[in-house]
This record gives C-alpha cells, structure tokens and sequence, in this order.
C-alpha cells in the first residue's frame, strides 16, 4: 500500500514546478533564461506526474524524451534563429499537454489505494487547474506567432505574461475586461477556456475539498 507520506513529496514537488513555472513567466523578463528556465520546470513536472502515475519504463522513456526534446528546442531558439518563438511555444504546450493525463491517472490511483481523499490529491487537482491555464496560453501565443495576425485586440503583444494573464483571468472568469481576443476563433477558444474552468472547479475540485480526509469512496 502507497502511504500518504511517501507520495506527498512528489505531489508537492509537482506543484511547486508549476507554481513556479507560472511565476517565471508572469514576472521574469521575457528572454532566452526565461525560455529556458521554464521549459525545464514543464520538463520536471511531465516527468514527475509519470513517475507519480507509476508509468510503465516505455512511457516514462517517452516522457523523458519529451522533455529534453523541448529543452533542445528552448535552447536553440535562445541561441539562433532556427526556431521560431512561435515553434517554441506550440512544444511547450506540448509538454503541457502531456502532463494531465498522468496527473488524472496518479490522483485516481491515490484515490483507490488510500481509500480515502488526501492532501496529495488537492495538489494533483490543482496543479492540473494550473496546467490548464498555462496550456491555453501557450496556445494563444502560438496562435498569434503563427497565425499572421495579432491574437489580441489594439495591437496589444502578446508576451508569455500578457498571454498567461489573459488565459487565468479567462480561466478563473474573472473578466478584466483589458485584453480581448481579436478574431472569432480567438473568442471561442476563450470562451471554451472559461467552461473547461468553471466545470472544473464546481466538480472536480468541490468533490475532492469536500471529501478531505473523508475514509471510503467519496460522495
């Protein structure tokens, strides 16, 4: 049997790499450290949400894969012009992508051996709330690298902090109001982000905070 403390490690170091990853790319100047500094903590949270998920050798091999492929393609977009930010962006939300699965696979693997909801399935549950946030906007920045035409409306940038604050407050429905979308697939993508938030709050995370501590099978 997986005890509490022997997983709670993980799933708190799990946080923190997002948490902080967040953090770089919301306050640190855009730039190569920054690029490459942030790909590194995806990096380590895709491969600790595998070895939380007890992934066979293969698919954490791939994970590992994963991860130092797009550090390589980080590095080279800070040091030449072979990549394009816009690459750079669509491989870290790659990365990003590829972390859910395992944290869902973790948490419900938790659930059914602890019997119980623990402190460590609110930090998958919430790590994976911030996973999506940070993987729409690495798609909004993508959109607008790639897409030709600026992704927000008035010519705003689209910077890694622009596209992540639009994406939380998006997230979280919160609605400022001081960015906006530019183009119908931009709205929809945005109003897609806000549904998948709210759901996800008033579901997932409500059962689990609910049933903390709670011995059998959660209501």
């Amino acid at each position: 049997m997986v005890r509490d403390e022997d997983q709670w490690p993980r799933y708190g170091l799990l946080l923190t790499a997002v948490v902080v990853s967040v953090a770089v790319q919301g306050s640190v100047a855009p730039g190569a450290v920054q690029q490459i500094v942030v790909t590194a903590l995806l990096g380590i949270s895709l491969v600790l949400a595998f070895r939380i998920a007890r992934a066979s050798r293969a698919v954490l091999t791939l994970a590992y894969v994963l991860a130092i492929a797009a550090l390589a393609v980080a590095v080279l977009r800070a040091l030449t012009d072979a990549i394009g930010d816009g690459e750079a962006r669509v491989m870290n939300a790659i990365v990003v992508a590829s972390v859910p699965p395992a944290v869902i696979v973790g948490v419900v693997r938790n659930l059914r051996v602890s019997q119980a909801v623990t402190v460590q399935a609110v930090m998958g549950v919430l790590a994976l709330y911030m996973l999506m946030g940070m993987l729409f906007a690495f798609v909004f920045g993508a959109i607008d690298r790639l897409g030709g035409d600026p992704f927000f409306a008035d010519g705003t940038p689209a910077s890694v902090a622009t596209c992540l604050y639009y994406s939380f407050t998006t997230l979280a429905t919160v609605g400022y109001g001081d960015l906006t979308a530019r183009t119908d697939a931009g709205h929809t993508l945005s109003i897609f982000e806000a549904l998948a938030g709210q759901i996800y709050l008033v579901t997932v995370v409500s059962l689990i905070v609910s049933n903390l501590g709670r011995r059998g099978a959660p209501r």
